[in-house]
């Protein structure tokens, strides 16, 4: 496929260079500065978008819509277009479909932290697609050349969806750096974690979601959890902060509401 790219930062810029290294073509890209880019041609924001089969925009939730409008005038080539939020509706793109473009969304459900270590993430990962048929069978031919598999997501979806992605992903880091910080206090290298994490986090897939909730929470063991909530405090406010929070989540989770009280 040729692929336009609007906003190639983490998320456009890991599809573009995925994207080329299986063999698609990258018609353009369009950023904020236009400089030559490493995935395709610069293109400027008030010239026709060339000739693709599909365009991407990658650019940050509030400026979807804006984007879309901006674009859609100049679209007489592209047939089908898609953001890449997971959050924002599909009918954000009313812009580019009251120009005859077919719209959609693709959400790589992955972290992408930069486009080089993005890109080789992607094969393995879920994306998200939005979108009628017409599109979808566009994007779900992107993510299979990618080696991702491809699921639907409806626009009612989306807010229940990119909660779950985001405690996924940024509400474990902040656990293990919790965790990190913890046992750098006790003078143990972190590492010594690594499996105890890999095997709490297969026994969530393989299990249910709470039946790996082990430890003083879990059982309403108040003295240890108390001492915990200390050591954490030991090491600065803010980490005992994250750890009471955290344990008082996992309480909820637990059905542990009536031990909060006591910890305080």
């Amino acid at each position: 496929m040729r692929l336009t790219v609007a906003g190639p930062g983490r998320a456009g810029g890991s599809v573009a260079l995925a994207a080329a290294r299986v063999g698609h073509e990258i018609a353009g890209v369009l950023s904020r500065s236009p400089t030559p880019t490493p995935y395709g041609p610069a293109l400027d924001w008030d010239d026709p978008i060339p000739d693709c089969d599909l365009l991407l925009i990658a650019v940050r939730d509030d400026a979807i819509t804006e984007v879309a409008t901006r674009l859609a005038p100049l679209t007489e080539s592209v047939p089908v277009a898609a953001h890449m939020s997971g959050f924002t509706p599909v009918t954000a793109l009313e812009g580019l479909a009251a120009a005859g473009v077919v719209v959609g969304g693709f959400h790589p459900l992955q972290t992408l932290p930069d486009p080089e270590r993005g890109a080789a993430a992607l094969a393995g990962a879920f994306v998200g697609i939005g979108g009628g048929p017409e599109a979808a069978g566009v994007l779900n031919r992107l993510a299979e050349s990618l080696d991702m598999t491809p699921f639907p997501l409806a626009d009612d979806s989306r807010p229940a969806y990119h909660a779950a992605a985001s405690a996924a992903s940024n509400f474990v880091i902040t656990a293990l750096a919790t965790a990190t910080d913890l046992m750098m206090e006790a003078r143990i290298d972190p590492i010594v974690t690594r499996p105890l994490v890999e095997q709490a986090v297969a026994n969530l897939y393989e299990l249910t979601a709470d039946a790996p909730l082990t430890g003083p929470i879990a059982r309403g063991d108040v003295t240890t959890v108390v001492g915990q909530i200390g050591a954490a405090r030991l090491v600065s406010e803010a980490v005992g902060e994250q750890y009471r929070l955290m344990a008082e989540a996992t309480a909820v989770r637990a059905d542990r509401r009536a031990d909060i009280a006591l910890w305080r």
